[in-house]
């Protein structure tokens, strides 16, 4: 049996003398046990680690001095995941997200009003990046919501797998700027932290924002939330969350298939709609919405969004209308990947190569490469009419 010099110490106050071995050993114990319940932290009996240090402790970043996951943060396993949370999103910040807010700030219009991301799956920073004065930001993809995450049921051998796990799921988006929805959903629900929930706690919390409330919501046929009741799996979470200014703003992820038949009786378009006159974004889509399956989604940014930005995965050029929409290039158009050869745009290389394209220093999409980027802005010249377009 191991004695730490903290119980070195106390036992020597009792002394030795007149102790068989024996009781010599069983002193030692106790006071193992007490010196054990000495070191572990006050706030064990305090109650559960709030959402934010949470968070926090996902992102690999130190939660409150006064948290219950103080303890948790002196893990090997944890430090390992620290460093190497650490280092990548430095890299990432550096080398993508520092750049798109400066270019945004240079070329796109100030938003206050929702911020509408499909196909973008648990993405904030994205968002958050190019329209960082949205009032709320809406997210939706085919991953799993998951469970609230609790660090506090892990520890050992368990905690590092689950933070391994977690950083692994993460490990497309950290190199690339995107997530693979098929690699994502076995990803997901691997490990102590399951869901998309988990990395929107990583991505918020590197973002520098504080966390107030997670909710789990249901949505009807109508398009209205409501606090989810009874059991089975959340199809969308509320999250409200605040950044320097101390604003309250909401972040809503929809699990939700977006094609035809599917959004139109999830009531998720009719929510999006509530919310009022956005901006879009759109990258990494799949071309979805080159097909006639993705007409509802596509008909529904065209008439809700103020501005969209995005790479030419999503809506076909030939749906904006020169006289509703001041169209904008930068980059290049050099055509998609080889998996998506088929949804070459000639009029896309013509728009880029008339329209002289100004060049950036970052990328999105499949070609995140900065000289092989296509980004495309898209500016309604007037506000939207009720049914038009």
């Amino acid at each position: 049996m191991r004695i730490t010099p903290a119980a070195r110490c106390l036992l020597s106050g009792f002394g030795n003398r007149g102790m068989t071995p024996a009781m010599r050993r069983l002193l030692a114990v106790g006071v193992l046990a007490f010196t054990a319940l000495a070191i572990a932290p006050a706030a064990r009996g305090a109650g559960p680690a709030t959402v934010n240090d949470t968070a926090r402790f996902l992102a690999g970043m130190r939660p409150s001095p006064g948290s219950p996951l103080a303890v948790l943060a002196r893990e090997t396993g944890w430090k390992r995941h620290a460093r190497a949370m650490t280092a990548a999103w430095a890299g990432l910040e550096q080398r993508q997200f520092a750049r798109i807010r400066v270019w945004a700030a240079a070329n796109l219009p100030p938003r206050g009003g929702p911020v509408f991301y499909m196909f973008g799956g648990p993405d904030f920073v994205h968002a958050h990046a190019f329209f960082p004065h949205a009032s709320s930001y809406v997210l939706s993809g085919l991953e799993p919501v998951g469970a609230l995450p609790d660090a506090m049921k892990v520890s050992g051998q368990a905690l590092a797998a689950g933070l391994e796990s977690l950083h692994r799921s993460l490990g497309n988006f950290l190199q690339y700027g995107y997530f693979i929805t098929r690699e994502m959903g076995e990803q997901l629900r691997k490990g102590a932290f399951t869901g998309t929930l988990p990395l929107l706690y990583v991505f918020l919390a590197r973002s520098g924002k504080t966390i107030h409330q997670v909710a789990f919501v249901s949505l009807s046929a109508s398009g209205s939330v409501a606090p989810k009741r009874g059991k089975g799996a959340a199809r969308a979470v509320r999250i409200v969350f605040s950044g320097r200014d101390g604003r309250m703003r909401n972040l809503y992820f929809f699990r939700t298939n977006l094609a035809d038949a599917g959004v139109a009786k999830s009531g998720f378009l009719k929510f999006c709609a509530k919310l009022g006159t956005g901006a879009s974004l759109v990258k990494s889509a799949s071309y979805l919405m080159h097909v006639g399956g993705f007409s509802r989604v596509r008909e529904f940014l065209l008439r809700h969004s103020a501005v969209i930005v995005q790479d030419d995965s999503g809506i076909p050029l030939r749906y904006f209308k020169l006289q509703k929409w001041r169209l904008r290039p930068f980059g290049q158009y050099i055509g998609p990947i080889e998996q998506f050869a088929s949804r070459y745009q000639p009029g896309m290389a013509e728009l880029f190569s008339k329209g002289r394209a100004r060049p950036v220093n970052f990328g999105i999409g499949y070609r995140w490469h900065p000289q092989r980027t296509t980004i495309l802005v898209a500016e309604r010249l007037a506000a939207p009419a009720q049914g038009g377009r």
